[in-house]
């Protein structure tokens, strides 16, 4: 009998609370098993990083690798916050002191090749005569991995015919996926090579796993909460596979984990507490009306992206704009949200519907808003600049639009995945890459206070 030990994380989002427990964890179970002679793998889902958090930001996640390095991670795929929140370069810059391996079939350079940082997949020799296959693939965001630079392939296809050439291969696949637990029951369906789905994505929480088909699927929820146990154990009658959540808060306390992650935060503020511009007075923040920030931002938008009028949520700002030198972190700490503005060519007519669809929910600023790269509280009120109805008819910078007249509206990404505005979602759209808003807030800033 031959029993193999897989470790794994999922969507940590740069929470690093439980980190140093984390890889004491990890690193102790390895030493564990290598004293028994049994085989260890530790594996990573993706979104480890999250450039809402300023350790991440300050290095644009390569300190975030070396705690991955540290922990003596074996393979990890990429997430979207790896992805589509780094500018080409700098995700091809990523993973290149990395000591672990980037599996991942269904990104590739715009001339099809695959990146020089990850491989399709690769195969781990457990014992002279055991093979484990490992594929992986990510989210397919094509309207954002495009612009940046890279060709995303539809991965339950591309996983299928990967798995087709690495299961004769081995004795048993995996696979690493950061689809969502819909995607991960798909391909329990259409690949029954796969005896294992090391799930993420959508943050789901399966204590034991769930099975479906041959597959058996794990889900860790989010924010480095739980680490996964899987087991792969072969017998002379067939494999069995089983699954586990190990809770981080039930793990021991190790000495000085609050000032270890209380430095990382302390590091990164350091390197961000660099001047970009010095504001002239101080612009407060309001969630439910208008404010001076929040007409500045407006400003920054149109003058960024050229368009006509722009609406978008107050909920965005977590803190006024103060009077004097204004740093990156000072940009950061208003705006710390990966969410990127958003251009759409909308009718006369589509635009008027989506300010009347705005007065007639006066709910929406108490929103309470979770995911889609939002990282405040609330909505807060939606705001319009350059557009405005009056006696039930549309006006565009002073004049009245009708019918098919097209306007450029600017926006930010979070309305374009069907929630507010639904229509949204199929429209033509262009997503302002790679800049955030706070980028964009600094470039306008820079332009209009200079230095």
């Amino acid at each position: 009998m031959t029993q193999i030990h897989i470790y794994h994380t999922n969507d940590i989002h740069s929470h690093l609370k439980s980190w140093p427990r984390t890889r004491a964890y990890l690193q102790q179970r390895r030493q564990e098993h290598a004293s028994q002679q049994e085989a260890c793998f530790i594996f990573d889902l993706g979104d480890f990083i999250d450039r809402a958090d300023i350790y991440t930001e300050a290095s644009l996640g390569s300190e975030n690798i070396k705690l991955l390095d540290e922990a003596g991670y074996d393979a990890i795929t990429i997430g979207n916050n790896e992805g589509i929140t780094l500018a080409k370069e700098a995700l091809t810059m990523l993973y290149s002191h990395a000591e672990f391996d980037v599996i991942l079939s269904n990104l590739k350079e715009l001339d099809g090749s695959q990146p020089n940082w990850a491989q399709r997949y690769k195969i781990f020799e457990v014992t002279p005569k055991i093979k484990m296959g490992v594929i992986a693939a990510t989210a397919p965001f094509a309207d954002y991995y495009s612009p940046l630079g890279w060709q995303i392939m539809e991965p339950i296809e591309n996983l299928q015919q990967v798995a087709m050439e690495v299961a004769p291969q081995v004795d048993f696949l995996i696979c690493l996926s950061h689809l969502g637990l819909p995607s991960d029951e798909e391909l329990a369906q259409l690949i029954p090579q796969l005896d294992l789905i090391i799930g993420a994505h959508t943050h789901h929480v399966l204590p034991k796993g769930k099975k479906v088909n041959h597959s058996l699927l794990t889900g860790g929820g989010k924010f480095g909460r739980y680490i996964g146990h899987s087991t792969i154990t072969l017998q002379a009658e067939g494999k069995k596979v089983e699954t586990m959540l190990v809770a981080t808060d039930d793990l021991q306390h190790i000495e000085g984990e609050t000032r270890e992650v209380m430095a990382l935060e302390r590091w990164g503020k350091e390197v961000l507490d660099v001047e970009l511009f010095q504001a002239t007075r101080y612009y407060n923040k309001e969630w439910f009306h208008d404010s001076h920030l929040s007409r500045l931002f407006a400003q920054a938008l149109l003058d960024y992206s050229q368009a006509d009028c722009t609406f978008y949520n107050a909920g965005i700002f977590l803190q006024p704009l103060q009077k004097g030198p204004v740093s990156a972190f000072d940009l950061h700490q208003m705006l710390p949200h990966p969410i990127n503005a958003c251009i759409l060519n909308l009718t006369a007519d589509e635009l008027l519907s989506c300010l009347q669809r705005i007065e007639a929910h006066p709910e929406w600023p108490f929103i309470a808003v979770k995911g889609l790269g939002f990282r405040g509280q609330i909505l807060g009120k939606m705001l319009q600049y350059g557009c405005v109805i009056k006696n039930g008819e549309l006006y565009v910078n002073g004049q009245l639009k009708k019918g098919t007249e097209i306007i450029k509206l600017v926006t930010l990404d979070l309305f374009t995945f069907g929630w507010f505005f639904p229509e949204f979602k199929a429209m033509e759209k262009k997503y302002l890459l790679p800049h955030f808003l706070r980028d964009i807030l600094s470039i306008y800033g820079y332009k209009f206070f200079g230095k």
